[in-house]
């Protein structure tokens, strides 16, 4: 006899029934999900969490286990993979918001100590700023401007590829994409 279930799965409502059971059925979806939705409705059917776990495709009666229990505290949004390992995201939109405008920012020879931006000049200028950032790594800054859509120039400089310059009747303009972020996500 098996033991009782610390976290039995809640009784499922109609419409997670139906979005449990076209997950399962889609082949659009990651197996990941697909995997996840059989596991529920499985155990939701009353079998065992290893019997679920073998009609997803999986061994692990434990995985089902916690499966069930995030699914009885999150809903559907257990489907979802979390964070996969590594450390967390320290920076935010805020922050990466902030490191974009500070190279955009046309660095003082004076006080950044360079004509144009490197990433370890960047990275000191928004270590050293008051309202900067004084654990951010080369590899965030790198990643920010590569995520914004900047890229490294021939010229050792960084530019924005978002922009374009546009020759019109009345002198070249500079084009801009207000869309551009929302685009890329």
């Amino acid at each position: 006899m098996t033991c009782p279930r610390k976290d039995p799965l809640r009784v499922l409502t109609k419409e997670e029934q139906d979005v449990l059971k076209q997950i399962a059925r889609a082949r659009s979806e990651p197996a990941s999900h697909v995997a996840r939705a059989k596991s529920l409705l499985a155990v939701a059917d009353g079998k065992t969490y290893g019997e679920a776990a073998q009609a997803a495709g999986r061994r692990s009666d434990d995985a089902v286990s916690h499966l069930v229990s995030r699914f009885n505290q999150e809903g559907l949004v257990a489907l979802e993979p979390r964070h996969g390992g590594g450390p967390q995201t320290i920076y935010g939109v805020v922050e990466q918001e902030r490191i974009l405008v500070e190279a955009r920012r046309t660095p003082d020879r004076e006080q950044d100590g360079t004509a144009s931006w490197s990433l370890a000049t960047l990275q000191r200028a928004l270590q050293r700023a008051p309202d900067g950032l004084p654990q951010v790594s080369i590899h965030t800054i790198w990643m920010t401007l590569r995520q914004a859509g900047w890229s490294w120039q021939q010229d050792r400089t960084w530019c924005d590829t978002g922009k374009v310059k546009r020759k019109r009747k009345e002198g070249v303009v500079e084009v801009v994409d207000p869309d551009a972020t929302p685009k890329k996500t």
